[in-house]
């Protein structure tokens, strides 16, 4: 059984509940997915002075290392659904971290691009997000850290 301690802060006066004991179960599902909420709201926290959460971060690094893309080649470059990526990038837009066009070739698909704010945002978040990647290897153990990162890569 699960127990609410506490509502935290996060980004744009959202409010997030956070566990004071983990749920004991034998389902890999379930034990993976609550590890995934705790693991998220601590690169959440983390990210939160470049004013971006984990899953922007991902797609503004993927948009960064491979330049402009189509959503749906983003949605496959993150393995997310193209519905989520798409709403995610609208998001992103609004904010001014990326900016939308027509594609070149295809004027139905929508290009993504990196914006200058976003870029921004990608560099102050960088040090944060390394910091959050040291905590979780400091909370498992490197050895450990890096066993489950190579188990979850097999998955």
């Amino acid at each position: 059984m699960l127990r609410w301690v506490r509502s935290v802060e996060l980004l744009r006066g959202t409010r997030k509940r956070v566990y004071t004991r983990f749920m004991k179960t034998d389902c890999y599902c379930t034990s993976m997915r609550a590890a995934t909420r705790r693991i998220t709201a601590l690169y959440d926290a983390a990210l939160e002075p470049a004013g971006i959460n984990v899953a922007q971060y991902g797609l503004l690094r993927r948009l960064s290392d491979a330049g402009p893309v189509s959503i749906q080649q983003l949605a496959v470059a993150s393995e997310l659904e193209r519905s989520t990526v798409a709403r995610n990038v609208r998001v992103l837009e609004k904010g001014g971290l990326v900016s939308l066009a027509a594609g070149a070739v295809d004027r139905r698909a929508t290009v993504v691009h990196l914006s200058e704010r976003g870029a921004e945002a990608l560099a102050v978040a960088k040090p944060h997000w390394a910091s959050a990647q040291l905590r979780v290897e400091e909370r498992l153990g490197g050895d450990v850290a890096v066993a489950l990162r190579m188990t979850l890569q097999a998955v």
